[in-house]
């Protein structure tokens, strides 16, 4: 993901590449970026773990790593005020204390995908939710990659969430992950997600309303991960300026 947003941002003409982090004792430190994208043109920037240098140029901060580092940066962006567009998944609950921290000093956005597309998804699933009523059942199942870690996927969670607001449900009592054994007839206040994990699939989810007679499927696949990285980007675009708050890509596509 980060050669994905380093290209993109390379290739905006409206954006500039200050800074580039990564964990200490990376073997990429000390690189020139233009190193680790495969180019011979050196960019003359340097990767580095130097987080207070790197944040004394920047306007906004993508992230895309694990939790713990997410945090780090975040408690940073905080003591600094500098907007942050947040992609990592799996936040654990002090990480999200960070996130609220920073929100109520600067402009973040903090979603687990940020294809367009799955922002649609998501708005169409809460739509079409309202629509159909309670005669329909929500099942959700997602697809990754062998490699990931977290299951179900941050962009399932949100999406069951969405689906679960939809229809007046309680995500907390709503959601059922997976089934096994004699579970008994299925509660119509039930989401179902499922989740499955091969080979090296980017993502996909689909969403599945069925009802009496008729099934409805919604379906998201995603063939790369620059789609997450344009996403990225263009929050970080729309998120400089924006008065200090905790945002989604519903707000930067304005699709609420």
């Amino acid at each position: 993901m980060g050669r994905s947003i380093v290209e993109v941002v390379l290739a905006d003409p409206a954006a500039r590449l200050v800074a580039a982090l990564d964990r200490s004792g990376h073997p990429s430190l000390g690189q020139d970026v233009a190193t680790l994208l495969g180019r011979t043109e050196p960019l003359l920037l340097i990767v580095t773990d130097d987080l207070d240098t790197a944040l004394a140029k920047a306007e906004v901060v993508i992230d895309f790593t694990t939790p713990a580092a997410t945090r780090a940066l975040l408690e940073r962006c905080a003591l600094a005020r500098i907007p942050a567009v947040v992609g990592t998944t799996g936040l654990d609950t002090a990480c999200e204390r960070a996130l609220e921290v920073l929100a109520k000093v600067a402009p973040v956005v903090a979603v687990p995908n940020f294809s367009v597309g799955v922002s649609v998804l998501t708005a169409l699933a809460e739509r079409a939710v309202r629509a159909l009523g309670p005669d329909f059942d929500i099942e959700i199942v997602e697809m990754h990659h062998r490699h990931k870690v977290d299951a179900p996927s941050g962009t399932a969670v949100r999406l069951a969430d969405a689906v679960a607001r939809a229809r007046d449900l309680d995500p907390a009592r709503a959601i059922v992950h997976g089934r096994s054994g004699q579970v008994g007839a299925r509660r119509n206040e039930e989401i179902g997600v499922l989740s499955l994990r091969g080979g090296d699939v980017v993502g996909d989810h689909t969403l599945i309303l069925a009802g009496p007679g008729e099934r409805i499927e919604i379906t998201h696949r995603a063939s790369g991960r620059e789609i997450f990285a344009r996403g990225a980007v263009r929050a970080a675009h729309w998120v400089v300026g924006r008065p200090p708050g905790r945002y989604d890509m519903a707000d930067v596509l304005e699709t609420r």
